[in-house]
């Protein structure tokens, strides 16, 4: 029971959403509907002559005002804690109105004059029906009403038998369906991306705030551990080798909590970002020509060889140098970092990952994996210790 609340929060949460991202069309719709009241009180002027039951028909028209106030008032509503259901419930009894007005035609005019004219509510205010389906539904409602009042438009009026494509009454309603029907859907498809903006701008915000919090204490104090400990020599060692790994471990999981998917498709240049990891130890090349790549996929390819230089500067010995290499072969993006440390011996890396030790494996090999790509460890390979390491990542175009 518990299990289900919460997916029903976020139910109701996204019906929200969709109703306040089509408010602006049904308040548009509801000001066109007051004008097709208007319209229609007019054509009632001009045709109530020509009626067999002129009562009936000021009875009609009446009822056909009452109920446009109120579901305009009723489909206008936002704050409504059921405004959806709400809005089903107008726009099903707008249908039921227009075709119950549209069939008492029959009972205030003689065939002569129901054949060759409009019905009582004229075509035009039973285009509320179709406008309201369609924003409630999408394009396909908006179709399907559209036909349905022509159909009873048609039937009425008994035009089966002519041409009824020469009537403009079935092509303008199912064509105000569709448009209405597709606006809705980019409304709703707007709101959307607004809300997922917002959403990710709020929690980059939270992970930049975290970020600070943590580095002006953990990080810190595990910086503080590492360079002391180094300095003290002797057991302590172990401790500063611990603290710095911990400090690694923490900086990439701050890292992998940024969003994996590009902003919008844009591109960055990855040079600058390897360029910036350039320290007194560590040497970055790259081509001329800019290497633009996705923006997440620089991100990732920038972690992974930040990762790499601080398992350089923590393991590799204290003069070891580090090179980085960028490469562009226009199918692939190739990043190489080497170190002429004292290399690591056959089998480390697996011994460290069953030992709970996840930075390689996953800050490193599972971010390029993540990319479809490929990352490398050469040296343990073909050179074994004592001829530093290289790492070779391979990441598709």
């Amino acid at each position: 029971m518990t299990a289900r609340k919460p997916a029903t929060a976020r139910r109701r949460a996204e019906l929200r959403s969709a109703d306040v991202a089509t408010t602006p069309l049904w308040r548009a719709a509801q000001a066109l509907r007051l004008v097709t009241l208007l319209y229609a009180v007019g054509q009632q002027i001009a045709s109530v002559p020509y009626y067999t039951n002129q009562r009936l028909s000021w009875v009609l028209i009446a009822l056909m005002a009452v109920w446009s106030g109120a579901s305009a008032i009723m489909l206008s509503q936002w704050h409504f804690p059921e405004v959806a259901r709400l809005r089903t419930c107008v726009v099903i009894g707008d249908h039921v109105v227009v075709i119950g007005l549209m069939a008492a035609t029959r009972l205030v005019a003689d065939y002569d004059w129901y054949h060759g004219h409009q019905t009582l509510p004229t075509t035009l205010w039973a285009t509320n029906a179709v406008i309201g389906a369609a924003i409630l539904r999408g394009p396909f409602a908006g179709v399907l009403s559209g036909a349905l009042i022509a159909a009873v438009s048609l039937t009425v009026r008994d035009q089966w038998g002519e041409d009824v494509w020469a009537d403009a009454t079935v092509p303008v309603l199912v064509s105000v369906g569709l448009a209405l029907g597709l606006a809705a859907n980019t409304a709703r498809r707007a709101q959307d991306q607004l809300e997922q903006a917002v959403r990710l701008t709020a929690a980059a915000e939270e992970r930049e705030r975290l970020s600070r919090e943590v580095h002006d204490g953990v990080l810190q104090v595990l910086s503080y551990i590492k360079r002391r400990g180094s300095e003290i020599g002797g057991p302590t060692e172990e401790l500063a080798l611990r603290a710095g790994e911990q400090e690694v471990a923490l900086r990439v999981l701050i890292t992998e909590q940024a969003d994996h998917r590009d902003a919008g498709g844009a591109e960055v240049d990855l040079r600058p970002l390897l360029t910036a990891q350039s320290t007194p130890t560590v040497s970055v090349s790259t081509p001329g020509d800019p290497v633009r790549v996705g923006r997440w996929m620089a991100n990732e390819i920038t972690s992974a060889v930040a990762t790499a230089l601080s398992n350089v500067e923590l393991h590799a010995g204290p003069d070891a140098r580090a090179y980085v290499l960028l490469e562009d072969t226009g199918d692939e993006v190739v990043i190489s970092v080497r170190d002429d440390g004292v290399g690591i011996p056959p089998g480390r890396l697996a011994e460290a990952e069953a030992e709970g030790r996840m930075g390689v494996s996953r800050s490193i090999v599972g971010r390029i994996a993540a990319l479809g790509g490929s990352a490398d460890l050469l040296t343990e390979i073909d050179g074994g210790v004592g001829f530093g390491t290289e790492w070779e990542f391979r990441v598709p175009r």
